[in-house]
């Protein structure tokens, strides 16, 4: 199978549309064969009360970013990817700008995936840092979820 960066992320965004990731404005910016990137702007609308960038909101970014590389790395028309668990420790703080998170695969196995996630910001530095563990699922009809 080629790997088509171009068209990874016109799915990935696409998808995203009339989702959490629509409303967070989640960007999938950049991917390869064993990673991929999405961005968030930190504003008002991500921060919680004290004017920083709220921790649920990094979280929603690491494990929507996670769980579609897992996607990537399954059959679509036969697998689901189901988030079972994530970790966070934020280690930085951010009022503004953009944080760009990078999902890394640190195993993958035929029913587990577990990811690394680095939150950063516009200069590297850390914002936070997530582990993420997806299960891969038969695919089942709608009705059964």
């Amino acid at each position: 199978m080629t790997f088509d960066k171009e068209k990874i992320l016109h799915y990935c965004n696409s998808i995203s549309e009339n989702t959490l990731m629509q409303t967070l404005n989640i960007k999938y910016t950049d991917a390869g064969p064993d990673f991929l990137v999405a961005t968030m702007p930190v504003n008002p609308s991500v921060h919680q009360p004290m004017g920083l960038l709220h921790g649920g909101a990094t979280v929603a970014l690491a494990e929507s970013v996670g769980s579609a590389a897992s996607f990537l790395f399954v059959n679509g028309e036969q697998s689901e990817v189901r988030g079972i668990e994530i970790s966070a420790n934020h280690v930085k703080s951010k009022r503004n700008g953009i944080v760009t998170a990078t999902a890394r695969i640190m195993h993958k196995g035929s029913s587990i995936h577990l990811w690394e996630i680095r939150i950063t910001d516009e200069n590297e530095s850390l914002i936070s840092i997530c582990k993420l563990t997806t299960m891969i699922l038969p695919k089942r009809k709608s009705k059964d979820l």
